[in-house]
């Protein structure tokens, strides 16, 4: 039987999860889990439906038919067989610690996701990418080659159909019009002290202001910089004991754990974008399984 997961974004009226509980019913499916959220203030429903085809009846035919019943509701739906990975370009510059915690999280099977390239600035893991058996692009960015070294960016993208875009520190800002085309489906992780200590050597800043609190926001991107709804946040605390390295040490620790969460939510349909917010419904019972140990 195929798994598949149902996602539905509408404004809010009485009758809709009648209404997608009955179709799924009448063609054979049974729901394993689901979630819903009626957002008052923006008066928008949002739901994600795990089910299983008892029938036979395969992806076509369940989208074909559930149309009429979208209309009706006039809801933005996407029906997503739960077997397929999600295809994901990695973009990292010279800190690798994003970087080699998804290599693992994706070797183990922790991650549903195809690793299909990784795009980089500098060449510093070029060997730990290819001893991967994943494609290595290095496309050097300058300020005077910057629109090219896009270009050559959104070829990789294109000619791997990769759904999404991870910024593993990637330290170069995206242009406003690769932000918007590619809207929904870009992340980036960052320390969160924005909009405090800004700049070079943000934990060194946070450090000489005593600061005892330390997280990671990972967002979709958007052209306002760092600005994206927020997918999901972490902190650790650290005391008046620790050093501006062992700030950085913690940090890039919630840094990794905070990203793989913010991918691991997307690439489970359970990312819903609301305005300049976020719905994120919890993972489906086994979503964090993996297929394998180590």
């Amino acid at each position: 039987m195929t798994r598949f997961a149902l996602t539905v974004a509408c404004p809010s009226t009485r009758g809709i999860v009648a209404a997608i509980s009955t179709f799924l019913a009448q063609n054979g499916c049974n729901i394993t889990d689901a979630a819903q959220f009626d957002d008052p203030e923006t008066g928008k429903f949002f739901m994600r439906v795990s089910f299983v085809s008892e029938q036979g009846m395969g992806y076509e035919e369940l989208h074909a038919a559930f149309v009429a019943l979208a209309q009706d509701f006039e809801m933005e739906f996407a029906i997503h067989d739960e077997a397929a990975k999600m295809k994901v370009v990695i973009m990292v510059s010279r800190f690798g610690h994003c970087l080699n915690d998804l290599l693992y999280r994706w070797r183990i099977g922790a991650l549903p996701i195809d690793i299909v390239a990784v795009i980089s600035n500098h060449m510093d893991y070029q060997k730990v990418v290819v001893n991967h058996d994943i494609p290595f692009h290095h496309i050097k960015v300058t300020p005077q080659n910057k629109p090219m070294a896009e270009a050559a960016i959104m070829q990789v993208v294109e000619e791997t159909e990769a759904d999404l875009i991870v910024l593993a520190r990637y330290m170069q800002i995206l242009s406003d019009e690769m932000c918007q085309k590619m809207s929904g489906r870009i992340i980036n992780i960052h320390h969160s002290f924005l909009p405090s200590f800004k700049g070079a050597n943000p934990y060194k800043q946070a450090f000489e202001r005593g600061v005892k609190l330390i997280g990671a926001t990972a967002h979709y991107v958007t052209a306002d910089l760092d600005e994206g709804p927020i997918i999901e946040q972490d902190t650790i605390r650290v005391t008046h004991a620790q050093s501006p390295q062992d700030y950085v040490s913690l940090g890039r620790e919630v840094e990794a754990q905070v990203f793989s969460r913010a991918i691991h939510a997307h690439s489970h349909h359970r990312v819903f974008l609301n305005g300049n917010k976020t719905v994120v419904f919890p993972a489906s019972p086994g979503g964090y399984a993996s297929e394998r140990m180590g």
